[in-house]
């Protein structure tokens, strides 16, 4: 069950401090993020869906692209892949040669995450004739492995977000998006939020009380879970006001279980994806408008307007927020931007 706490405010009206092109200050809190020289720039424009990582060593993004519809359309099959864009710093505009596509064999990977290993820990959604998991993929050779693709002997749904904890264990959300949209079978079991631990291969249910469970991160003392219920986007292009379209903070509680469930924020325009924190405790959460900033107490403090952001991430050598944005789910073209 959820508990309403503390619902998310809104700034005070009032006059806000002047915004560099790009930003939107709602509290002057913002000017921690945006510093002395905020830029919003556009480093590419690819088929970028979801699943942004940063690898700092290779100065490279890796994320999951655009799903491709299966041919013929009842044959429920769309394909989706991981590719790997070479940054160099951002200081050009990347060419097609910067781009490359891992030859893992996933089927409709969606949120990734990066494992203590170096390996990326990605959602596959699954198709109708492929099972749905957590898999690690070698991000050198495209090997793939699976971690876990059932709960209780109950197939998964469509794994849709994964973070890993310092821990180890891999926490990740797992609504039926794949079934509503007609390329997976009929759920077995509920819209979880899961926890796996590799060294045991458990996989627990911590939270089962979303209508649709789609990003998560944890507070950078990982002892708060912060989760986006997308409830109101039922099929691509849909809002359903009366659904949720919120965030809800779970205290983490001895590592493995989640405490009751607080209102954290209700975003709008639109419902939240992906959702990230920084080494202040700021929550950013997607948004039709773009990606919004709260404050540790759910106060919308600013945003970064890329209409139609879908998720991004945190990267380079200043920590800007980057990651595939702009245009709706399933849409075509998306852009790679850079907040500095």
């Amino acid at each position: 069950m959820t508990e309403t706490l503390a619902p998310s405010r809104r700034a005070q009206a009032g006059p806000r401090p002047a915004a560099a092109p790009g930003f939107e200050v709602h509290d002057s809190h913002f000017e921690a993020v945006l510093g002395t020289a905020p830029r919003l720039v556009q480093v590419a424009e690819t088929d970028a869906h979801e699943g942004p990582v940063y690898v700092p060593g290779e100065d490279a993004l890796y994320f999951t692209t655009v799903p491709q519809p299966a041919d013929p359309p009842e044959a429920g099959e769309p394909r989706a892949a991981i590719r790997r864009l070479a940054l160099d710093g951002c200081s050009l505009r990347a060419v097609p040669s910067r781009l490359s596509t891992l030859p893992a064999p996933v089927h409709m990977p969606n949120g990734m995450s990066i494992g203590h290993d170096g390996y990326l820990v990605v959602c596959e959604q699954g198709t109708r004739s492929a099972r749905a998991q957590i898999s690690r993929v070698n991000p050198r050779t495209g090997q793939v492995d699976t971690l876990v693709d059932s709960w209780d002997g109950l197939r998964l749904n469509s794994p849709n977000d994964v973070v890993v904890r310092r821990d180890g264990t891999i926490w990740f959300t797992d609504p039926s998006y794949g079934h509503l949209q007609g390329f997976r079978p009929e759920p077995q079991a509920g819209d979880y939020v899961y926890r796996f631990d590799p060294r045991s291969g458990r996989l627990s249910v911590v939270a089962d009380g979303f209508d649709k469970p789609n990003g998560l991160a944890f507070s950078p003392d990982e002892q708060t879970l912060y989760v986006t219920d997308s409830g109101a986007n039922d099929e691509p292009g849909s809002y359903h006001v009366g659904r949720p379209h919120h965030v809800i903070a779970f205290d983490v509680l001895g590592g493995r279980h989640l405490g009751p469930g607080r209102l954290f924020t209700v975003t709008t325009p639109g419902f939240p994806d992906g959702i990230k924190v920084d080494r202040d405790g700021r929550v950013y959460a997607s948004a039709s408008s773009g990606i919004q900033v709260f404050s540790p107490a759910g106060d919308l403090i600013g945003q970064i307007s890329l209409p139609g952001a879908v998720n991004f991430t945190f990267g380079g050598p200043r920590g800007q927020v980057r990651g595939p944005a702009a245009g709706q789910r399933y849409r075509r073209p998306r852009r790679v931007s850079v907040a500095k």
